[in-house]
């Protein structure tokens, strides 16, 4: 069972003003090569999913097939151009969330994966849909739910009777503000 993950880099940044994906973190040179650099050597392939190659550093692109911007075009783009039996779906603007959490989550998956379509991981806001595991078997959902202009994460993962809301609680770590950006450099020193 391969199991990829995907780095979501392609979106507007709108709340921050500037692109939040190649904003430099710590000793790289983007949040994006932070989070392509530390998801390397956890997953069989790590990419990057965008609408074009923008980054100061070489890794692998997954092009968003529609022209919207949402994480269900990434995930139906990344299936249909991997051979990925899963896809780790992971925000670039979640740097803080542990290696560890991570480490659990793919666990959960290795020893569940032929029980269940998806594996996420909850905050305080409930399920975290872009720090979710996504099996294959998802896709002509998402493609169905594309075509109903249906772009929810969460009604994905609720699609099925047999999802699997990870039970360890996660802190919200997005990156969404200005304020947020700094502190979470504040948290790298």
């Amino acid at each position: 069972m391969s199991l990829s993950a995907v780095i979501l880099a392609g979106g507007k940044s709108s709340r921050m003003g500037r692109d939040k994906a190649l904003l430099p973190f710590g000793e790289f040179s983007s949040l994006s090569e932070y989070q392509y650099i530390r998801l390397k050597p956890l997953f069989d392939k790590v990419y990057l999913s965008a609408k074009e190659n923008k980054f100061e550093f070489e890794a692998e692109i997954i092009y968003d097939i529609y022209k919207e911007y949402n994480p269900l075009n990434a995930l139906i783009s990344a299936f249909k151009t991997t051979k990925s039996d899963a896809i780790f779906m992971l925000s670039v603007d979640m740097p803080l969330l542990e290696i560890d959490s991570i480490n659990s989550l793919i666990q959960a998956y290795k020893d569940n994966s032929g029980n269940y379509s998806s594996f996420s991981m909850a905050s305080n806001l409930g399920v975290e849909p872009l720090a979710t595991i996504y099996t294959r078997g998802l896709l002509d959902i998402a493609e169905d739910m594309y075509k109903e202009c249906n772009y929810k994460m969460k009604n994905l993962i609720y699609s099925k009777e047999n999802y699997k809301l990870y039970v360890k609680k996660i802190e919200t770590t997005n990156i969404n503000r200005e304020n947020e950006y700094k502190k979470a450099l504040n948290y790298l020193k």
